[in-house]
């Protein structure tokens, strides 16, 4: 698992509600990453352990993990994290991370 801070919560899907949608400057914790391929771009969406996205919210089963920053401290640990994510197993890890346009904060999360 790795903290994460939101940093773009705008524009939320009108099935999504209010109670299950993320919170600009909030911190959050990813569990599992994916790589969506049939998105334009090949989104790469997170779970997260605070919020879970049921079939009310469908088609929408993850979030953005571009709506995030990470700590640099633990881009390590979210590296790790996506390779223990076997659907990910054959992607470089590094282009992902660059294509997802993941921001890098310095200092500590909560």
């Amino acid at each position: 698992m790795v903290k994460c801070i939101c940093i773009n919560d705008e524009n939320k899907p009108s099935v999504i509600p209010k109670s299950k949608w993320i919170v600009k400057d909030k911190e959050y914790t990813i569990t599992h990453v994916y790589f969506h391929k049939n998105q334009e771009n090949g989104i790469q969406g997170v779970s997260l352990y605070e919020i879970f996205l049921d079939e009310s919210c469908s088609p929408y089963e993850t979030f953005r993990l571009s709506r995030f920053a990470i700590n640099i401290n633990d881009l390590n640990k979210l590296i790790e994290l996506i390779k223990n994510c076997t659907e990910l197993n054959d992607l470089d890890i590094t282009n992902l991370i660059e294509e997802s346009k993941l921001e890098i904060i310095e200092g500590e999360t909560a």
